[in-house]
């Protein structure tokens, strides 16, 4: 006989109280006890960051976190990322720049990068790719999310950091023998005024 859980916690802001078998995963328990389809079922093993959500405002893998383990806890999915019916700059940034293709890992990405910015609004470029390292994507090639990312910081409300630059053509960090990169691509120009003006 299956033993049956229950718990109260807080998600994306609202108290919930939740009723699921005990051995679930908070994975399943938000996609199949609270209908919050956002966070994506991966590997299921720790290695994809496709489930990433934000437990007490610190990313976690949810496939490996038990749902019992969460009562009283904060968790934030994708769905949470919006306010007052607009969309987080960094969601509007993926959508715009292309770095949501498939869309399978963006969720992973999206409460990850959040989480970054919480806590460092003006993160380098290595700062970004550290901070997402453990979020895999078989699409963009990773350039468009960091661009991504980039691209929130400006857009997000607040004082702007002058010491802040989105990129450097010179950044060896950039590199155009990096495969992941295509010299052709007019995202990458260093005369794009995308990235010469910010």
């Amino acid at each position: 006989m299956t033993q049956n859980a229950s718990i109260e916690l807080i998600v994306n802001g609202e108290n919930t109280e939740v009723a699921f078998a005990a051995y679930k995963t908070l994975l399943e328990v938000l996609r199949e006890d609270l209908n919050l389809c956002g966070t994506k079922h991966g590997c299921e093993l720790g290695e994809c960051g496709a489930c990433a959500v934000l437990l007490d405002d610190q990313p976690v893998l949810s496939c490996l976190v038990l749902g019992v383990a969460c009562g009283g806890r904060r968790v934030t999915t994708v769905e949470g990322l919006a306010e007052d019916g607009r969309l987080h700059p960094l969601q509007e940034a993926f959508a715009d720049l292309g770095a949501a293709q498939c869309g399978y890992c963006t969720p992973g990405f999206l409460v990850t990068a959040k989480a970054l910015l919480d806590r460092h609004p003006h993160p380098t470029r290595e700062q970004i790719k550290d901070a997402l390292s453990g979020n895999l994507c078989r699409c963009t090639g990773y350039l468009q999310v960091f661009e991504a990312v980039e691209a929130a910081i400006a857009r997000a409300p607040g004082p702007k950091d002058p010491a802040y630059t989105r990129q450097d053509p010179a950044d060896t960090r950039q590199d155009p023998a990096d495969t992941r990169q295509d010299p052709a691509d007019t995202r990458q120009d260093p005369a794009d005024t995308r990235q010469a003006h910010r």
